[in-house]
């Protein structure tokens, strides 16, 4: 039970909630006794450089870790959420069919067309840019179709490369002057997003060498998602690593949602989100926790700080209203 200082915790992982609450979050014990209440509390981390954002969350759900796996899986469900224009878990193994509506907008295709390394309006690495610049015929008819098909078969290629390969064919960059090492921000990324680090280094060693190491109690999702962010609609390749705890010193349910590519916006991105059960008999119940943490362009210089604090903003108000729509629906279905 997390009540505050005076209130011993039976388990281990309540202890190392109550104290990553504390010292890590800096929650004060109004925050601590909401979240124990049922409120949603949403607050943004310090970041260690401008482009990064991090946002916590936390709520206790009166409901069972179970009953959120299945919401937060329920593709059918995003696809009649406001502001997602599509969204699609892959096969397994992925096949070309899956991406189906994995298309660019109309806009987009034009500013590919005038693409060049440091200076595209799509995040893409280089060869990308170059081979669209040099091998892609703008001229020929129905050229958002023939993009839009290469675009697929890209994707199918370089998510299949990932499966067999891992982080390090996810590439780099360079849309901006400034190149964005993706592998590498990602594992600086998971150095400061983890939560309870001490019960779960598997899982944490599993996101960095995949496909190896793999624990036994893990599964894995890939979806794409076309999702109105900001001024433009965004498509992105995500991989949901999903552990279900095996004995009562982990979470009954940790996922990682880890971007492999995006439009826009997002240069990297990696959600955590934990299912700590609560100990207290009486109360039977859980505290869902998110971490969601996210590298992005246009949140440097002046104009970028502006940015940045309406993007920060955003989140934490976003995160808050997520995190009690989600309670009250897991509540509801009870």
């Amino acid at each position: 039970m997390i009540t505050g200082a005076t209130v011993p915790c039976k388990s281990q992982t309540n202890a190392e909630l109550l104290t990553y609450f504390k010292q890590y979050i800096k929650l004060s014990e109004d925050q601590i006794a909401a979240i124990r209440k049922g409120e949603a509390v949403a607050k943004s981390l310090q970041s260690r450089v401008p482009a990064e954002i991090f946002v916590f969350g936390g709520v206790y759900i009166n409901a069972t870790p179970e009953s959120y796996v299945k919401f937060a899986y329920d593709f059918a469900r995003l696809r009649s959420t406001p502001g997602y224009l599509g969204v699609q878990k892959f096969s397994d193994p992925p096949v070309l069919s899956d991406f189906k509506g994995f298309t660019l907008s109309s806009d987009d295709v034009k500013d590919l067309k005038k693409c060049k390394p440091g200076d595209c309006m799509v995040q893409l690495p280089a060869t990308r840019i170059d081979e669209l610049r040099k091998s892609f015929d703008w001229s020929a008819p129905n050229p958002d179709k023939r993009l839009n098909d290469l675009l697929q078969k890209t994707a199918l290629e370089r998510l299949l490369a990932y499966q067999r390969g891992g982080n390090q064919v996810l590439g780099v960059y360079n849309d901006k002057d400034n190149p964005t090492q993706v592998a590498e921000q990602f594992k600086y990324m998971l150095s400061y997003a983890k939560a309870l680090p001490k019960v779960l280094p598997g899982f944490y060693n599993y996101l960095l060498d995949y496909p190896s190491n793999k624990p036994a109690n893990v599964e894995d999702t890939f979806y794409w998602s076309n999702v109105k962010f900001g001024l433009k609609p965004t498509l992105r390749l995500v991989q949901v690593v999903t552990m279900q705890g095996s004995n009562p010193k982990e979470p009954a349910y940790t996922i990682a949602e880890k971007q492999l590519y995006s439009s826009h916006y997002f240069q990297t991105a990696l959600d955590m989100t934990y299912c700590i059960s609560s100990d207290d008999p009486k109360r039977p119940g859980f505290y869902l926790i998110k971490v969601m943490g996210s590298e992005q362009a246009g949140l440097t210089g002046f104009k970028g700080s502006i940015v940045r604090g309406k993007a920060v903003g955003r989140s934490v108000s976003s995160l808050q209203k997520s995190l009690a729509l989600i309670k009250s629906s897991l509540e509801q279905k009870k």
